[in-house]
């Protein structure tokens, strides 16, 4: 329990911002994630760790403890592109060659 909250704190440490500042642009009650460090309620909400982990641009699974997994493909557009950017088969293939040139360039 307390690893996720601690884990939560550490992402808002990391951004420069406080859990309170979190609540507020996540709309989630501060009592909410209060409560939670407390242990007066034993776990968070799908939707309220669906909201952090958009804020920060985490799984959900990351934000619960899993262990890394291989990204699929349309996960990785978006961690190399950004949310939104629409990329085209081209784009992919070009990025795809240019990994495997760098990849060639320090195995030799």
């Amino acid at each position: 329990m307390l690893f996720v909250y601690d884990l939560i704190e550490e992402l808002c440490m990391k951004k420069g911002i406080t859990v309170t500042t979190l609540c507020r642009e996540c709309k989630i009650p501060r009592s909410t994630l209060s409560d939670y460090k407390k242990g007066r309620i034993k776990s968070l909400s799908a939707d309220t760790l669906c909201k952090i982990a958009d804020f920060f641009d985490v799984s959900v699974g990351y934000l619960c403890g899993s262990p890394l997994t291989v990204a699929g493909e349309e996960e990785l557009k978006t961690l190399l592109f950004g949310k939104g950017v629409v990329v085209t088969d081209e784009m992919w293939q070009e990025l795809k060659d240019y990994a495997e040139f760098i990849k060639q360039k320090y195995n030799k």
